[in-house]
């Protein structure tokens, strides 16, 4: 297991945890019943972590009942002991469970590391004299994923979202207790969020910062600007500022608009655009509809192992309509040979167009 996958396995467990107590507090009404069982469908290691935590939380609560782990003990062996003594207590723990089968040792196991761990918290609450209550921090788990040329990537996260990389792609992932935070330092990335509302989903790209409102949209960085396209429901860009007001500064956008962000240029105006067609890269496709062949050359290049060269300029403007798969170079060569006036010469590194 790579240490990408330990973390989302990590992540997973702490919201299995939440869960669990959630469900034990008392019974789950009609919404959340439905997002634990949404949960539970994403993926087996759901299940599998629930019922880890499950586990351990019987085993405690069995170990409870036994007198020498109960809390009037554990206080007197904390009065009493040192705290050289109770690190001595983990050697007595593995003595006592060895050899012992699984059923058994497991829940003595469970048992003696509590004890041990509460010892040592009251030796030093009592030690240091501690008197006020100290929040537990906020832990926070942060993942990357890249991809290399013509790569592109989709990976379900620890919250149910969906993260889909375009080819040379980068981004690292933040999540704490108390919100969601995406980098995308290179490349286009389409993220379908899965809303939280004690958690909010955001996407720092170059100039420009975005929060998601509950929705699925497209984020593209491109020359020195920072393009947000929102495919279904609504987002919030605005310019990343340190400043405390920045969110006064956001602008709503909603299916089928985007917006172009750029270093210093504030406020944008979104346009209406077609989306599906922003977003055709999911499927392996780009469609152009009267485009220069200079910008299809460029959008082509972004996947080709052989880049194409436009080596007469006349050509440069030439207005390219279609739909084209990424991953299919040969059909995308014909095309241009079936053009009037062009000819295409393929060597081995790469794809030169000129004039007849």
């Amino acid at each position: 297991m790579n240490s990408n996958e330990e973390k989302i396995r990590a992540a997973i467990a702490e919201e299995a945890g939440e869960w669990f107590v959630a469900n034990d507090e008392g019974p789950l009404d009609a919404r959340d019943s439905a997002a634990l069982a949404a949960w539970f469908k994403v993926s087996p290691v759901h299940i599998e972590e629930f019922l880890g935590v499950s586990a351990v939380a019987r085993d405690l609560k069995q170990a409870r009942t036994d007198p020498q782990y109960s809390l009037e003990a554990i206080l007197a062996r904390a009065r009493a002991e040192d705290a050289g003594s109770v690190r001595q207590l983990w050697p007595r723990a593995i003595g006592a469970v060895r050899g012992r089968p699984f059923g058994g040792w497991f829940p003595a196991t469970v048992a003696m590391a509590a004890c041990a761990l509460l010892s040592v918290g009251l030796l030093l609450r009592w030690n240091l004299r501690l008197t006020e209550h100290r929040a537990a921090p906020d832990r926070m788990t942060e993942l990357h994923f890249e991809t290399r040329h013509g790569e592109q990537l989709t990976r379900r996260l620890a919250d149910n979202s969906v993260l889909h990389l375009n080819t040379d792609s980068a981004v690292s992932i933040r999540y704490s207790n108390s919100e969601r935070v995406v980098m995308l330092k290179s490349g286009q990335a389409t993220f379908e969020v899965a809303h939280e509302a004690h958690r909010a989903f955001w996407v720092q790209a170059g100039s420009a910062e975005i929060k998601d409102l509950g929705t699925q949209f497209d984020v593209r960085l491109e020359q020195g600007a920072t393009v947000v396209t929102v495919v279904d429901g609504r987002v919030a860009v605005g310019p990343r500022s340190s400043s405390q007001n920045h969110a006064l500064r956001l602008i709503e956008l909603s299916a089928d608009q985007q917006i172009r962000v750029a270093q210093g240029v504030w406020p944008a105006t979104p346009v209406a655009v077609d989306a599906k067609r922003t977003t055709a890269w999911l499927h392996r496709q780009i469609v152009f509809d009267h485009e220069p062949l200079e910008r299809v050359a460029a959008e082509y290049n972004r996947y080709s192992a052989k880049p194409i060269e436009i080596a007469t300029p006349a050509l440069r403007n030439l207005q390219i309509s279609g739909v084209f798969a990424t991953d299919d170079t040969d059909a995308f060569i014909a095309f241009l040979r079936s053009l009037k006036g062009v000819r295409v010469e393929v060597t081995a590194t790469r794809i030169r167009v000129s004039g007849e």
